[in-house]
């Protein structure tokens, strides 16, 4: 080997000697393995759960839902009204936790130099986030047909479907808006309450 080699290998054997294995590494390899085993479990719960309650759904409306004389489903209003608040409720429980998954990272990179106000910031997110989503689910919720459905003895139509799709498509256009502004925003404010903490006090 070369003079260089010689040295570099000199230098690593004697910091590798002078360093010893944690005592529990072997515990917190088998922690880690355990809690990826116990998330992906609880994917898959989720996951079947899911499926298995639209499957649910989907078979009561239609055991339970009239069919017409040609044969097609004739589906109250009311139950597309449920299945849409429904449908809003569940993306609000599982849009929330996903954000906040992959943004705890993002959110102490940014607040790296006070973490606590990372902390707060997150929570205050989340807050903000399920109060938009409850006031549009509460805006949007119907105990009437309305007159531009068109409503044939209290049935579905293409108008309330048309509106239906609408609303979910809305609250995810106005949370992406929303998130896209979070992330622009953050780094803006993050960089702000640095300077704040490093600005000496004023005394008068």
């Amino acid at each position: 080997m070369s003079t260089l080699e010689d040295r570099l290998h000199d230098a690593l054997a004697a910091e590798g000697s002078s360093r010893s294995p944690s005592p529990d590494l072997f515990e917190r390899v088998v922690d880690s393995i355990g809690a990826d085993r116990m998330r992906r479990r609880r994917v898959r719960t989720i996951v079947a759960a899911w499926v298995t309650g639209v499957a649910v759904a989907a078979g009561a409306v239609a055991v339970f839902t009239p069919r017409g004389r040609s044969g097609g489903l004739l589906m109250p209003w009311w139950i597309l009204e449920v299945a849409t608040d429904l449908a809003l409720v569940a993306i609000a429980l599982w849009l929330g936790p996903f954000i906040k998954r992959f943004g705890r990272a993002y959110a102490a990179d940014v607040f790296h130099d006070n973490p606590l106000t990372g902390k707060s910031y997150i929570v205050l997110t989340d807050i903000v986030y399920y109060l938009i989503f409850s006031a549009y689910i509460l805006f949007w919720v119907h105990f009437a047909p309305e007159e531009h459905w068109n409503a044939y003895v209290g049935q579905v139509t293409q108008a309330q479907l048309q509106q239906s799709m609408t609303r979910i498509g809305g609250i995810l256009l106005i949370i992406g808006i929303l998130h896209g502004l979070n992330i622009v925003l953050m780094p803006i404010l993050g960089r702000l309450f640095s300077l704040n903490r490093r600005l000496p006090p004023h005394h008068t």
